[in-house]
């Protein structure tokens, strides 16, 4: 591979970042060059958002850096703040993860523009709104001028997002700095805004410093990677040989917990489903082949004519794995809510084990979410706070008043040990374990009362890779050993490729395509199930930019 002799924008050499007595980066050092891509790889606690705090010179107050860091040949760590103010912002764009925070609520749009704008070299009112209005609509935001009159909470997430970018690229810097800009948004929307990105550095000569956790959106859009953990350097160098020639056990291990990267990990495990007998009997003789999830028709519109579902079906047979897939607004969790029965349709049916759950009382509804279970996004928010593990798992035992107090205490430690809990960990509250243990206590509490269903809303969109491959091999292998019958919502194509048999695709309520996993995969039928597919990074393989025109962010007169 040629050496890029290009001349380096930015340039960390022996960079260590430590919060008082805690040192969390050690000995850091890569460089970018002008138009070049850099990834900063790792999981939380890696260290990477603190390097690029490092940078942009935003460490909170107490941490404490050494090493070099230089920009464009000037030393960052060294300087005033008052001269390294006139960089950041202006020569060093930053495109932070959550636009909720970054943004201000209480002010309009415009009026934060104008902030990135008074980096410009000196012009009148007017002139500043022409040029933000023209940074907007290159940075593909509809409507500007509605924009900019916009308070944050009136656009969508992909629309903030673009907003933030836009704000990075008014002063035209040099290089940016984008810690997760994605993490947060639709597939679709996600690529959209990588596109952007990559178009804008292709065009603008702009050095992209690209902090992420995901290995394969990192394989797809940079020129070269460094992958972190606990703060140290694992592995690094250009994507290509990387990806071909790891030179890290860290770095092999990304690889085969990226979903995109390894859709076959889980075949040998899924196919034991054939193998082995179900490990008891369920509460009604099904055949294989038989739904115990059946939704026909389903109908919801809320005030305002908002159809949440219109005519909405799908089948789960028993002892597999049914994911629903859409984006926000596609109708995912109103259908959840009403096969939980917490919210009524206005038409439809809803069979669990032949069982309708529509029109029934509390009682008999208690009755049905027995063997109905549901396993939350979030479980630092799902989980009480207050409780330790043991209880938490145990509460269900007690309200539905199964076995004796000796015999609940022995269930929960036989369903703590089925997902990889000791007694210590029963003996803990949910701050003190970290985010793949709190879900296995949100499995271990689902599990408890040996449900035949359990629902899985996103279970793994909060943890990081490897811990989500973890959690994954624990529900499949659970699926083997007790027949469980799962229903998987999720954004993400590339988990459903790896652990679901059937996928039902929504988007606005209705149902635009519906079959196996491995037919809509190979042959799918619609443009909207065209379009999530081709979200999916592809492993290993640099994506180059399609400039549609020049992108010049100074507006002619």
């Amino acid at each position: 591979m040629t050496e890029n002799t290009t001349p380096e924008l930015l340039r960390v050499d022996a960079l260590s970042v430590a919060y008082g007595r805690t040192q969390v980066v050690f000995d850091v050092g890569f460089g970018v060059a002008r138009g070049e891509s850099l990834a900063l790889i790792g999981e939380s606690g890696s260290g990477k958002s603190t390097i690029a705090r490092a940078v942009l010179r935003l460490l909170p107050e107490g941490a404490k850096a050494s090493g070099g860091i230089r920009f464009q040949g000037q030393e960052v760590l060294k300087a005033p703040e008052r001269r390294f103010r006139a960089l950041r912002g202006r020569e060093i764009g930053f495109v932070p993860q959550d636009p909720a925070n970054a943004l201000n609520p209480v002010r309009r749009i415009g009026a934060q523009a104008h902030e990135a704008a008074t980096l410009v070299e000196p012009r009148d009112a007017r002139a500043r709104k022409l040029l933000i209005l023209d940074t907007f609509e290159k940075v593909g935001l509809p409507d500007p001028q509605r924009v900019y009159d916009s308070y944050p909470h009136q656009l969508s997430g992909g629309m903030l997002q673009r907003v933030l970018i836009g704000l990075a690229l008014i002063p035209a810097p040099s290089l940016i700095v984008a810690d997760e800009p994605t993490s947060a948004l639709d597939v679709t929307i996600q690529k959209r805004i990588l596109d952007l990105l990559t178009r804008l550095q292709a065009e603008r000569g702009i050095g992209l410093l690209l902090i992420t956790h995901d290995l394969a959106i990192a394989g797809e859009r940079t020129d070269r990677l460094v992958v972190l953990k606990d703060g140290r350097v694992q592995d690094g160098g250009p994507t290509a040989d990387v990806f071909a020639r790891p030179g890290s056990e860290y770095t092999r291990r990304l690889q085969a917990d990226a979903p995109s990267l390894n859709p076959a990990r889980y075949e040998a495990l899924r196919a034991q489903r054939t193998a082995v007998p179900a490990a008891r009997a369920t509460r009604a003789a099904t055949s294989a082949a038989s739904a115990k999830i059946q939704v026909t028709g389903l109908a919801k519109t809320f005030t305002g004519g908002v159809k949440a579902l219109d005519d909405v079906s799908f089948a789960v047979p028993a002892g597999t794995t049914h994911a629903l897939v859409g984006e926000s607004g596609s109708g995912k969790t109103t259908a959840l809510r009403a096969l939980l029965g917490l919210e009524h349709p206005d038409a439809g049916t809803i069979l669990v084990d032949g069982e309708s759950v529509l029109g029934r009382n509390a009682e008999a509804l208690r009755g049905i979410r027995r063997h109905l279970q549901l396993v939350y996004q979030n479980p630092f928010t799902s989980l009480d706070p207050a409780w330790k593990v043991g209880e938490i798992v145990r509460e269900p035992l007690d309200r539905y008043r199964v076995g004796a107090r000796r015999d609940r205490a022995a269930r929960v430690a036989e369903t703590l040990d089925a997902v990889g809990l000791t007694a210590d960990h029963a003996r803990r509250r949910p701050a003190e374990l970290s985010g793949g243990q709190r879900q296995r206590v949100a499995i271990a509490r689902a599990l408890v009362l040996e449900p035949d269903i359990i629902v899985l809303d996103e279970p793994t969109s909060a943890l990081d890779v490897s811990v989500q491959a973890d959690i994954l091999e624990v529900l499949l292998r659970l699926q083997v050993e007790r027949g469980l019958t799962y229903l998987f919502v999720s954004h993400d194509l590339a988990l459903v490729r790896q652990i679901a048999d059937t996928v039902t695709v929504l988007r606005r309520g209705r149902v635009v395509e519906s079959g196996s996993v491995a037919r809509v995969f190979a042959d799918p039928q619609d443009d909207y199930t065209i379009t999530l597919l081709s979200a999916i990074p592809r492993a290993g393989t640099r994506l180059e930019a399609r400039p549609e025109k020049r992108v010049d962010l100074v507006p002619t007169a």
